[in-house]
Formats: C-alpha cells, sequence, structure tokens
C-alpha cells in the first residue's frame, strides 16, 4: 500500500498585515492556532477566544498574543465581549476570523437528535451570525472602512447534506455570499474559507501517518497551515 505524505511551505512574512487588530474565535487551538500564528507573523495584533482558560493561555505564551475566554454561544453577552475585545486592542478590531465550531459527528440523519441539532446550531451558525451583526456595529462606530469579516465554512457546505454540520456550513456560505453584498457598501469585506477535512483535534486526520483522504477533492487531508495561509490573504 502507498502512503501520503504531506508538506507545505509557508509564505514568508511581508508584514502585510502591519498593526492589524485580529479578533479569532476559537484561537486556543487547531485552525484558529495556526491562523493566529500565521497573522502575528504578519504583523498583526491577535487577541485569541474560546471557552478553554488553559488552552488559551498556554496557546497566548508560546504565540506571543492575548487571550480572553469566552463562549460564542453565551448571546446576550456578545456587546459586552467585543467591549472587552477591543480594550485588548486598543479600540480597535479590523478583522474578526469566526473560527470556532463543533461537529458531533453523527453517523446519520436518525442519529441526531434535539440537544446536537441546537448544539451544532448555536455554535456553528447563530453565534457567528451575531458577531459578525456586532462586529459591524464596532466598524461602524469607529468608522472603519477597512473591515473584513472571514468565516470557517467546509467543503461540505458546498453539497447537499442531511446532518446539522453540513447545514451550518451551507448556511454560512449563503451567509457570506448575503453580507459580502450588502456590506461592502460600509467598507467590510466578508469571505469564508471552505476546506475539506483538516488536521486538527477535531478530525481523524495526522500528518505523520498517510494523508490520502478519498472525501477531500485534493485526495489528502489538509494542513491546518495551508488554511492559515488563505485565510491570511483574505484578511
Amino acid at each position: 500500500n502507498k502512503i501520503l505524505k504531506c508538506e507545505v511551505v509557508e509564505s514568508k512574512s511581508t508584514m502585510r498585515l502591519h498593526g492589524k487588530h485580529v479578533l479569532i474565535t476559537g484561537g486556543g487551538h487547531g485552525l484558529g492556532y495556526y491562523i493566529a500564528r500565521k497573522a502575528i507573523a504578519e504583523g498583526a495584533i491577535v487577541l485569541i477566544t474560546g471557552r478553554n482558560i488553559e488552552k488559551l493561555q498556554k496557546a497566548s505564551r508560546e504565540l506571543g498574543c492575548f487571550y480572553l475566554p469566552f463562549d460564542v454561544t453565551d448571546f446576550k453577552s456578545i456587546p459586552h465581549f467585543f467591549e472587552e475585545a477591543a480594550s485588548k486592542l486598543d479600540g480597535q478590531i479590523d478583522c474578526l476570523v469566526n473560527n470556532a465550531g463543533i461537529s458531533l459527528h453523527e453517523k446519520g440523519m436518525m442519529d441526531v437528535t434535539l440537544e446536537s441539532f441546537d448544539k451544532q446550531i448555536a455554535t456553528n451558525l447563530k453565534a457567528p451570525y451575531f458577531l459578525s451583526q456586532e462586529f459591524i456595529r464596532h466598524s461602524e462606530k469607529t468608522k472603519n472602512k477597512n473591515a473584513s469579516v472571514i468565516f470557517m465554512a467546509s467543503e461540505r457546505g458546498l453539497y447537499c447534506d442531511e446532518l446539522p454540520y453540513g447545514l451550518t456550513k451551507s448556511a454560512i456560505i449563503s451567509l457570506t455570499r448575503g453580507m459580502a453584498r450588502r456590506q461592502i457598501k460600509k467598507g467590510v469585506r466578508v469571505n469564508a474559507v471552505a476546506p475539506g477535512i483538516t488536521e486538527s483535534d477535531m478530525t481523524i486526520a495526522d500528518r505523520n501517518a498517510d494523508m490520502t483522504c478519498e472525501y477531500n477533492c485534493g485526495g489528502r487531508f489538509f494542513l491546518p497551515e495551508e488554511v492559515a495561509e488563505t485565510t491570511v490573504f483574505l484578511m
């Protein structure tokens, strides 16, 4: 049997995000961690957020960034959270990266429960929706005409699905298109990144093992560094 190995070369820093203030949800590990790392390498001032304070503290030490514990499904606290986040970022948030997300990996529709459905809808769709709404308010308040929202979608969102995870990613892609058309008039660019299965603590991918993946269009798993490159480019 052939084993597919994967290595990526990261672009050299050109400090293209110098002076930019970036907020990344789910930034304590996985994709969020690598996006934060790349943004910092490009000169950004970064704040990561998440529910696990120990992961946030560890990532903050390793990356050299700010952190703020927050559960993105605490919807009523989002306005206060943005006030706190802005205070840590010199009063300005230029880019919101909606990275936090979950998948409960149900085998089929008959395995989905009301609880698992609501949990994924709340984290993957409702949270980024209202975080983005508050970010637009912040951009209007600070008169920022060069702001950016990035959603973390999925290749799975490009196809029909019966499971909550895929449904939320389809909705995120639709939301991205809808917002992008309207918010650009306010100086807010809206984009989404939709990778296939990427190595993280939420997937089965392992960069030290066989990286073959028939489910991904490219025939292999992605590495988080690749997703980070694309995300920073869109910033």
